[in-house]
């Protein structure tokens, strides 16, 4: 979506709002708050068959199954050739994967990595190995990396003249809100990092992935297709 984005809002059968704003007149990036006092996060994987989603379109055709609209989703980390996740994936407070402090090859293990959480209404973003601390109450979680902002300072890893440029996804959070961004071209992953910290005034950002990036989003009147996808965080709403 090309185009300067205006302050939206969705009511849904009288339930949840869902904004979705892009800051600063900059076009490169789509960018949706979910304020956590006023939606539901869930992270979704695999049907009651246990047959993974992979699409948005197969979760949001699941749901309205069941008798619920998505009016939200963004692919929520990266996942092994099986769909299974890399690391941590914590659904409505059940560890489905753990928590991986390996090393590695690729983005994932390009540390410190982070992990995205929900307790109660307040979202964070965490370095990997800080999360076995803050795991009590934790309802989602999802494992990515790298760390695109920690306290308001960018990855050291991150090269400002990269010229590795990919549809970037990521999460970062401010108070209550969780804010998902989405670029619309191609950037490196310092130029991602400085949107989160310089625009949307992130001190805590994480990457969830690249090339698959994909968004649903009622609001925006949008749902991308571009590869099969593993966990996908979303907003559902009766």
């Amino acid at each position: 979506m090309r185009k300067l984005l205006l302050l939206l809002a969705l009511c849904v059968a009288g339930a949840a709002t869902l904004a979705a704003a892009a800051a600063n007149a900059e076009p490169r990036y789509t960018v949706v708050k979910i304020d956590l006092r006023k939606e539901r996060l869930e992270l979704f994987l695999r049907d009651d068959a246990g047959v993974e989603f992979k699409r948005l379109d197969r979760l949001e055709a699941w749901l309205a199954r069941h008798n619920r609209q998505l009016v939200f989703a963004m692919n929520a980390g990266m996942y092994h050739a099986d769909f299974a996740p890399v690391g941590l994936l914590v659904q409505e407070g059940r560890e489905v994967s753990p928590l991986n402090l390996s090393a590695g090859e690729g983005n994932f293990f390009l540390k410190p990595n982070g992990v995205f959480l929900v307790s109660g209404t307040r979202p964070r973003v965490v370095e990997s190995s800080e999360y076995p601390a803050l795991s009590k109450g934790v309802r989602l979680a999802t494992q990515s990396g790298p760390l695109l902002l920690r306290r308001g300072r960018v990855h050291p890893a991150l090269i400002p003249n990269s010229d590795s440029r990919k549809i970037r996804n990521g999460v970062g959070v401010s108070g209550h809100t969780a804010i998902f961004v989405i670029s619309e071209d191609p950037v490196n992953f310092y130029e991602f990092a400085l949107y989160f910290r310089d625009v949307l005034h992130c001190r805590d950002a994480l990457y969830l992935d690249g090339t698959v990036s994909a968004l649903h989003s009622l609001a925006l009147r949008r749902t991308d297709f571009v590869r099969e996808l593993g966990p996908i965080l979303g907003v559902a709403v009766p």
